[in-house]
């Protein structure tokens, strides 16, 4: 007699049954058009279709960070090492800051140096500037670089000055023109109304049929003046 566990069962294939894998699911049409939206937010109802989306954005997420670290870099720190620029402010408001950032700069005159002037009463990018310079949102005035590296704010300048440190460092900057603080364009400001917009900071767009923000200058209307602003600095 046969045992009741050694009878053979009837197979599943002779009764006409199919053979389906429990966690395999076909892609729907509703998956493939998120996979063409590329929309995160659409659920997916195919568990493996998910997957294969996840990594999918992972190595497209992490193509993007390479080329952001490979291009170059448009932050205008990089611009400050090639030479002096002094963040100040022409305002009197707070008295002991004006007198602070004219004493620099009549220093900086007196050495008839080239020096990259960065007026942050003028211009408000320039504060954004120094923001991210020093590390701290609330940066004192003046501040001096010299090739990207802070030299300090009003008394470091003064000690530099007096001991004659100062003129070492800057040994080899390029030197002033006896004219070059008269300019004719900006008479000093190193400012001259935007040309595109004739100082508005406003353009009209033909196509929109409206008035749109000039790009060329800033808040102010305002534009570098080209006779006394070096590129190179």
């Amino acid at each position: 007699m046969w045992l009741p566990w050694v009878k053979a069962t009837p197979s599943s294939t002779a009764t006409g049954a199919t053979c389906r894998s429990a966690t395999f699911s076909s892609p729907t049409l509703k998956d493939i058009q998120a996979l063409l939206r590329d929309d995160p937010h659409q659920p997916l109802s195919c568990p493996a279709l998910r997957r294969v989306l996840h990594r999918a954005r992972l190595a497209s997420s992490a193509l993007r960070s390479a080329f952001v670290s490979a291009a170059p870099s448009s932050d205008p720190l990089d611009r400050r090492r090639h030479g002096l620029v002094l963040y100040f402010t022409s305002l009197r408001i707070v008295r002991r800051t004006f007198e602070d950032c004219r004493a620099v700069r009549s220093i900086l005159r007196g050495l008839r140096v080239a020096v990259d002037e960065r007026d942050l009463s003028m211009d408000s990018r320039f504060l954004a500037e120094l923001q991210v310079a020093l590390g701290c949102r609330q940066p004192t005035l003046p501040r001096l670089f010299l090739a990207g590296r802070c030299l300090g704010a009003a008394e470091e300048i003064r000690l530099l000055h007096e001991s004659g440190e100062l003129k070492a460092l800057i040994d080899g900057i390029t030197s002033l023109p006896p004219s070059a603080s008269d300019c004719e364009a900006c008479s000093g400001v190193r400012f001259v109304l935007c040309a595109a917009c004739s100082g508005s900071h406003k353009r009209y767009s033909e196509k929109a049929r409206s008035f749109r923000t000039c790009g060329e200058c800033n808040e102010n209307g305002l534009v570098r003046c080209p006779d006394c602003f070096a590129p190179a600095l």
